[in-house]
């Protein structure tokens, strides 16, 4: 395809709605077509007899497609034949081909692997869920939602849901804790390059790093920190809190970087904010996971970043 492609077909994707499951059946069913017959493609010609439906449009059909890249989960009971709209959103993306077509060579398997990466990211689409169970501690209403966030990258490779997830919850328990207007928010995939940003977040002389993944990069900005008057804060998981400790020790700065492990980071703030009772932390869960979402509508585009609690 030419140069403008992938970014072309996401743009296309992204005005025309493609996002939703009857829109995905036509777009894999469509894109079938172009591999057998060819571009340019009839839009007429990919219309059944009775001109209702859009032809080859099925659950069986669909349900092939997915399973050449392994997937086995339904994405529409009818493959999408009785979405509304389905003519018409095979007829827009026909024309979108087309014009690909008539400018170069369309990469068709590119264009599958496009739509099949949106099945992934349809298929994920539905909020982290945290269960409310005083029996629990409340560590293990953070590690639960990562562990969710971790699975979900395991299912779309090349996403960082969990990253995303660390940065936010750490976001929502400063806003908390502190006030709104206390700390900036960014998205997840703004780097701190773009935006001449210290860290994650900087709140007086400190610098906080929220990272699933510490690395000597990291340790090399929490030494600009040091260098620039800041105190640099490192927030990681668990299972990455040593690694981060070894990384500062080799940088000889293991004693000026201060680390948390973020499931204690935020359950120490539960505890604080419901002053010690089940029923109090129990509120300032609401609270944290209120905040969140608020952050994600206001700095993320993915809305299956949200958290939904259940009793």
């Amino acid at each position: 395809m030419t140069g403008g492609f992938p970014d072309g077909l996401d743009a296309f994707a992204a005005e025309r709605g493609f996002n939703g499951k009857g829109p995905l059946c036509v777009a894999l069913v469509v894109t079938q077509h172009a591999r057998a017959a060819g571009l340019p493609l009839d839009p007429d010609a990919l219309l059944t007899d009775g001109g209702g439906q859009v032809l080859g449009l099925g659950r069986s059909a669909v349900q092939a497609i997915l399973g050449r890249h392994g997937l086995t989960r339904v994405l529409a009971s009818e493959g999408g034949r009785t979405s509304r709209g389905s003519i018409g959103n095979m007829r827009e993306y026909v024309a979108f081909l087309n014009r690909q077509a008539a400018t170069g060579t369309v990469d068709l398997d590119a264009a599958e692997a496009f739509w099949i990466q949106r099945v992934h990211a349809f298929f994920a689409a539905k909020p982290f869920k945290i269960r409310l169970d005083a029996s629990r501690g409340s560590r293990v209403v953070v590690r639960d939602v990562l562990e969710q966030a971790v699975d979900r990258q395991r299912a779309a490779p090349g996403t960082q849901y969990a990253g995303a997830v660390l940065q936010h919850l750490v976001g929502a328990v400063l806003d908390n804790a502190l006030g709104l207007g206390a700390v900036a928010h960014h998205s997840f995939s703004t780097s701190d390059a773009q935006t001449g940003r210290v860290g994650d977040f900087h709140i007086g002389d400190a610098a906080i790093h929220v990272t699933t993944a510490p690395s000597e990069a990291l340790v090399r900005r929490c030494r600009e920190n040091l260098d620039d008057g800041l105190s640099p804060i490192i927030v990681t998981t668990a299972r990455n809190l040593a690694a981060a400790e070894v990384l500062a020790a080799n940088a000889g700065l293991e004693e000026r970087i201060d680390m948390f492990e973020v499931e204690q980071f935020v359950a120490s703030d539960l505890y604080r904010r419901g002053n010690f009772t089940a029923e109090g932390r129990r509120g300032a869960v609401h609270e944290i996971v209120a905040r969140y979402n608020q952050i994600i509508d206001e700095h993320e585009t993915d809305p299956s970043l949200k958290i939904e609690l259940r009793q």
